[in-house]
């Protein structure tokens, strides 16, 4: 499981350190791709099968469907760390996700997410107000 919040930077050659608490759950090779809200989504090989055969079942007759699976799957990378324990970004893919220098990986239960701080930063502000009325309205939980 991937849990936590790490600080890294990029850099000039696009290549980002991975948290070693990440890289015994990520394995050798992994899946980089476009996530939501401008974020980076990486997922081990395992995750990403399932995910995999959860869109196929999308109809390809919607609309919708064509264009979530098309931006998905067309930014997706298959990804080694070296020996540094990095990764390389795919220009495109630090574009999306405006990532220029500091960032932030953060652990997402099946997987992690890379930010740029700026992004993370003013995403978190904004969902932190409205953390406990998101969790009534989406989640049966008690602490």
């Amino acid at each position: 499981m991937f849990m936590g919040e790490y600080r890294h930077n990029v850099d000039e050659k696009g290549r980002m350190i991975i948290p070693a608490k990440f890289r015994d759950e990520l394995g050798t090779s992994f899946v980089l791709t476009r996530g939501l809200d401008r974020c980076l989504f990486v997922y081990p090989l395992n995750e990403w099968k399932k995910l995999e055969e959860k869109l196929k079942t999308l109809p390809f007759t919607k609309k919708d469907a064509r264009a979530f699976t098309r931006f998905f799957f067309s930014g997706a990378t298959e990804c080694e760390l070296d020996k540094q324990g990095r990764v390389n970004i795919a220009s495109p893919l630090r574009e999306y996700a405006q990532l220029e220098k500091e960032c932030v990986i953060i652990g997402v239960s099946n997987r992690a997410e890379i930010w740029s701080k700026a992004i993370w930063e003013e995403y978190f502000a904004s969902s932190e107000e409205s953390f406990s009325e998101i969790a009534e309205n989406i989640v049966d939980f008690e602490l």
